[in-house]
């Protein structure tokens, strides 16, 4: 009994469940009613957390994609989806507990959640969608941040040679730099140590998005009009093909700006009760894509009322704006840290399924289980596992050499998310409702519910095709560990 004991406590809280029947158990001021430590996540922390990996660099690229389908279609759209998330959304988190929304069993993970509604083999294919979209995140945020990080020291050379150099450079060191940091915030254990990562992610997201939509408005005022058209990009300037493609591409763009479910339910888990967590994250959900759709429709407005068909796919790093160059910098700035933080908002439910899993083979294991205690002078001591510490390295060594490797993994990222949006945030958050609530086959609210899995399943098939189209283009153009920019 002694020993059993021993080993849990070297375990790492997302390793563990831990059952409790005493009252004065239950009742303690320091852990909560399934033996964990107490929680202290919030409506302001959850939505820092939503915030965070909603509002990704993404966001700059939504004049493009708003290009692509006109003034009717593109704000439409974004409309459209941000109902679509805000009330798939709340169906998964009413799946946090099972059975009484308030007493049940908690479910720490999606794919518990999947497990204990669904069960079967839509386990696996929900936690091989679900990790296959995490670790693609991974690998587009490194591209993302090196092209971030170009782009400071490309306006910097540009304003010193008045556009006569063109400025090219490597990628590959910047993506390092950025996988070495991550190496290192990759040691924090779990979400409920994120919360100060996330709220600074969250800032930096309303910096540069603050600046692409005040570049935008002033350029608009510059024109002293409004450009774009209301169906979009003209042909002429693309072919019809291309624009189809491109319009598919726009339409999946929007759906996985807002796509955050595969890591609602473990962002859930952070947060503390009463009242009850589904509550919370109803709250949290409103405010998020209520701030989220705000800033999307701003920047994503402006900017293609800036452009119109010449909407740049990235109104910073695309250099749709040349001045005022310092602002340009303090913007991407912002946007290398804010994407810093959101790696590892999309990493930690990997992270812990990964740790989960190796401590319930290797419950024997010093180096899978144990922790080691450092103390530095002047700072509060911390621990440290070894198997987290080498397979979190590993992890982002590996994203990080598989982004230099392909770097025009955006696309991939594109086709990863098509795939990734109807299961996670449509399907299984829709079967799993209906399962809890055994809302009845063939009624009303059964019918309105499939109808929107099948709606949602075409935009996504439409959004796949197109961003194997693109991925195709870039595999006959681009050279492995040759990204240049």
């Amino acid at each position: 009994m002694g020993e059993n004991t021993a080993t849990k406590n070297h375990l790492p809280p997302q390793a563990f469940s831990v059952s409790v029947d005493t009252d004065s158990q239950r009742d303690s001021k320091w852990f909560d009613d399934d033996g964990r430590p107490k929680r202290t996540g919030n409506v302001w922390t959850a939505s820092a957390h939503i915030i965070t990996a909603v509002i990704g660099s993404g966001v700059l690229s939504l004049a493009w994609a708003i290009a692509q389908l006109g003034w009717i279609a593109g704000p439409a759209v974004m409309l459209l989806f941000s109902f679509v998330t805000y009330y798939t959304s709340i169906l998964l988190s009413a799946c946090y507990r099972s059975g009484d929304p308030v007493n049940g069993k908690r479910n720490y993970t999606y794919m518990d959640a999947v497990r204990v509604n669904l069960g079967g083999v839509k386990v696996k294919i929900c936690g091989f969608v679900q990790y296959v979209n995490l670790f693609g995140v991974a690998i587009g945020y490194t591209i993302a941040s090196s092209i971030s990080m170009m782009a400071i020291k490309r306006s910097n050379c540009f304003h010193q040679s008045g556009g006569k150099d063109p400025c090219r450079m490597n990628a590959n060191p910047y993506m390092i730099g950025f996988g070495i940091a991550e190496i290192l915030l990759s040691q924090i254990p779990g979400f409920d140590q994120l919360h100060w990562l996330s709220l600074v992610a969250a800032v930096m997201s309303f910096t540069y998005s603050t600046i692409g939509l005040g570049l935008g408005i002033g350029k608009v005022i510059e024109n002293k009009r409004v450009r774009g058209s209301l169906t979009g990009i003209s042909i002429g300037t693309v072919t019809q093909t291309q624009k189809i493609w491109k319009s598919f591409q726009a339409l999946g763009s929007i759906a996985f700006a807002y796509s955050y479910s595969m890591i609602l339910i473990e962002i859930q888990d952070s947060v503390k009760a009463p009242p009850s967590e589904a509550k919370t994250m109803k709250k949290a959900t409103l405010i998020s894509v209520v701030v989220t759709t705000l800033f999307y429709m701003s920047c994503g407005c402006f900017g293609y009322a800036s452009f119109g068909d010449q909407s740049p796919t990235n109104l910073l790093t695309g250099f749709g704006f040349y001045n005022p160059y310092w602002l340009l910098d303090i913007a991407n700035t912002a946007i290398v840290i804010h994407l810093v933080g959101a790696y590892q908002v999309y990493c930690q439910p990997l992270f812990a399924f990964i740790e989960k899993e190796a401590a319930r083979r290797f419950p024997d294991s010093d180096f899978v289980t144990k922790d080691i205690k450092i103390s530095i002078p002047g700072l509060p001591t911390f621990n440290i596992n070894l198997f987290r510490m080498v397979w979190r390295t590993i992890f982002v060594v590996f994203s990080t050499v598989i982004s230099m490797l392909l770097p025009f993994f955006n696309d991939v990222v594109s086709l990863l998310g098509a795939l990734g949006f109807w299961p996670l945030t449509v399907y299984f958050p829709v079967e799993m409702y209906i399962s809890q609530k055994k809302i009845p086959k063939w009624s009303t609210r059964w019918l309105c519910l499939q109808i929107l899995s099948v709606a949602c399943l075409i935009i996504t098939i439409a959004a796949a095709a197109g961003s194997i189209a693109g991925v195709i283009t870039d595999i006959k153009t681009t050279m492995p560990f040759h990204t240049s920019y």
